[in-house]
């Protein structure tokens, strides 16, 4: 069966789908919706059977819908209809929510129900909740959908108002002034409560030093107790601390960390035009302390210790534990971008880790992501891009080196968020790799202009074979953990639950420490990089990949080729792009000569 995705972005719900439907032997193929035109267009060459919807926030026209079974999948209860949906639920405290999937009609959000799936709503921000729970109830939902589709006998449910199985309503737009924060009046949990409706989209709107920001990004502190000698007469809405790029503030009962602000958007800046460091900024999610600048002279640096494990809830970006000689590391960077100085300060925590008394080392990225390599929104805000961007991917490949070079324990990437990238390709660098079931990732660089670094060239090809290597890196698709670990990519499954999932990691980790063949693993370990480093060293490595790195960063573009700095500009600015990149295109006759080219050059 041939299934088209519609969607108004490739974003990780529309992939996840992508790779579920494929992985079950579907014909997928993917048409973003950039017009009425485009969508018909994307119809009429792929032909589909079936249309689903993931993720759209425009109105499908009628000539479609009514020709052609069309789904959508929207993220609220039965019966939940408009643009807000999390945001709504998240602001009135909803303990259950869901995903329904429903028959594209008339009026918005109101056609007939196909599947529906709930879940427990968890104290978080929206996009975080969209990119676990709703995205895992919204497969469950989409394929049983393709299953009733399927059998041809199932007719979906009108939706009905006076059904009492029917708890959702029509609401409206969220606006800002609903999400506005009274510094004055508002306690921590509201404020908490009101950033986490608005992230990642649209941030909540504030005003410090008589300047407007969106915020996002909220962590709680909770040793207001301990440090309210320095900070005598703040007032609500003060910012009393900064750490790691985020501003501490205070609020009627307690205090808040925020961790980014936009500016707000004054006007569309040409790709072409020579900006000022302040015009970079505009429209750019950035960490707040990089936005407010000179403003934050004389405001405290509250440190941190990564490996002091007591600090209870604050903001923190790296944070270590260790139990039964098993060390675990977490940096959970903002949509798992890392800048230069926080790759230099993961590697300075990495190498704390190390000297600890443990036999394993697990990498435990973040709830959100593991990693996605270089941090784009801080290298279009600098002065000079192409020397951040050198600056940023020489940071993230030393972190890279040291663990590839690690030989006094054994080390495991364990993967709960999606990693993408440098992401995907630095996970490689630990001896094991494990993932949660339903982890998407995108291990290649094409669609960013660039070459890639990571030490790829070395880590893809030896778990996966060269020729699979190529063909991930040029073909630019996502995949799921299936592919993955029948690749070679990843060595095993872990649960979806995050609970399960933490406990068969402590469990697999502990079973490695306390094995009996630690010591010969640690020997083949050795054994084997000392081989390769013979074959070829890992410097070699680098430095061919920097050197196409640096071409990408500093030269010019060659024709065909995709332009780093205009891509990352079109990323960070999230302008639409004029077409569905070719790779989303499911095309039987699609030109592979580019891919045969690549492999006979690398067979000669």
């Amino acid at each position: 069966m041939r299934i088209l995705l519609i969607a108004s972005a490739y974003n990780g719900l529309c992939q996840r789908a992508h790779v579920e439907l494929e992985a079950l032997g579907y014909e997928v193929s993917v048409t973003l919706a950039l017009s009425s035109d485009f969508i018909r267009k994307g119809i009429a060459f792929f032909q589909p059977d079936l249309i689903i919807c993931p993720f759209l926030k425009e109105k499908l026209p009628k000539d479609i819908w009514t020709q052609k079974l069309c789904l959508i999948v929207h993220p609220g209860i039965k019966g939940d209809r408009g643009p807000s949906s999390l945001d709504w639920a998240i602001i009135n405290g909803e303990t259950e929510w869901g995903v329904t999937v429903l028959q594209a009609a008339e009026e918005m959000d109101a056609g007939d129900i196909w599947a529906t799936e709930t879940f427990p709503m968890r104290k978080a921000g929206k996009a975080s909740i969209y990119r676990k729970e709703v995205t895992n109830a919204a497969v469950r939902a989409m394929l049983q959908t393709v299953r009733r589709f399927e059998k041809k006998d199932y007719v979906p449910e009108p939706l009905d108002y006076t059904n009492p199985d029917v708890r959702g309503e029509l609401r409206p737009l969220m606006k800002q002034v609903q999400r506005q924060i009274d510094w004055a009046n508002d306690d921590v949990e509201t404020i908490i409560k009101k950033i986490n409706a608005a992230d990642s989209f649209p941030g909540v709107l504030d005003v410090i030093n008589h300047q407007e920001f969106y915020v996002y990004g909220v962590h709680k502190e909770n040793r207001i107790q301990g440090w309210q000698c320095l900070f005598q007469n703040w007032q609500p809405g003060d910012i009393v601390g900064q750490r790691h790029g985020a501003i501490l503030r205070a609020a009627v009962d307690g205090l808040v960390w925020i961790s980014h602000l936009k500016r707000k958007n004054i006007e569309y800046t040409p790709f072409y035009k020579r900006m000022t460091s302040t015009e970079k900024q505009h429209g750019i999610k950035l960490p707040a302390a990089t936005v407010l600048g000179s403003y934050l002279d004389g405001v405290p640096e509250l440190p941190i210790d990564p490996l002091d494990s007591s600090a209870g809830k604050t903001f923190r970006e790296i944070r270590y534990e260790e139990n039964n000689a098993v060390g675990y590391l977490h940096f959970d960077f903002h949509n798992g971008a890392m800048s230069t100085e926080q790759c230099r300060r993961l590697l300075e925590a990495y190498r704390l880790a190390l000297a600890r008394p443990t036999k394993v080392l697990v990498l435990m990225g973040g709830r959100e992501f593991w990693s996605n390599g270089i941090h784009l929104n801080v290298i279009e805000a600098a002065q000079n891009p192409a020397r951040e961007s050198w600056e940023n991917i020489n940071a993230i490949d030393d972190f890279v080196l040291a663990v590839l070079t690690t030989d006094s324990k054994l080390t495991v990437s364990a993967v709960w968020g999606g990693c993408g990238a440098g992401g995907a390709m630095a996970i490689l660098a630990a001896d094991q790799v494990w993932a949660r079931e339903g982890v998407v990732f995108n291990p290649h660089y094409k669609l960013m202009g660039l070459y890639g670094s990571e030490y790829w060239t070395y880590s893809l090809p030896k778990r996966v074979g060269p020729l699979k290597a190529l063909e991930l890196t040029e073909r630019a698709l996502p995949i799921g953990t299936r592919k993955a670990k029948t690749l070679g990519y990843i060595d095993a499954i872990l649960p979806n639950d995050y609970v399960n999932y933490l406990e068969e990691v402590r469990y697999k980790a502990e079973a490695l420490a306390t094995a009996s063949q630690y010591p010969k693993m640690l020997e083949e370990k050795a054994f084997i990089r000392q081989r390769d480093e013979r074959l070829k060293p890992l410097a070699d490595y680098r430095a061919a990949e920097l050197l196409k790195m640096k071409t990408n960063f500093f030269g010019k573009c060659a024709p065909g080729q995709v332009n780093y700095h205009h891509a990352r500009y079109n990323f960070v600015h999230k302008i639409k792009p004029a077409e569905t990149s070719p790779c989303m295109v499911n095309n039987s006759f699609q030109d592979v000569s580019r891919l045969n080219e690549l492999r006979l050059s690398l067979a000669s």
